[in-house]
């Protein structure tokens, strides 16, 4: 494996949904970076039953909502 063209590693902290934080190694970001989750296995539907709301941060579902109203959706 050639040194020279692979990715460092470095640790990051890694912010849930309900703001816990956790320390991962990764290759996002630089050394102590904050990636903050939008969603993640605690708030997706996938995964909660559909239970847990969906975060419209887009404004992509509103306006399918909006655009097919009359459908019944």
């Amino acid at each position: 494996m050639k040194s020279e063209i692979h990715p460092d590693y470095h640790m990051i902290d890694v912010k849930m949904t309900d703001g816990t934080v956790f320390q991962i190694r990764s290759t996002w970001g630089k050394e102590g970076d904050q990636l903050a989750l939008e969603i993640d296995p605690l708030a997706h539907p996938a995964w909660t039953g559909g239970n847990a709301k969906l975060m419209d941060t887009g404004g992509r579902v509103s306006k399918f909502k909006n655009k097919y109203a009359g459908l019944g959706f």
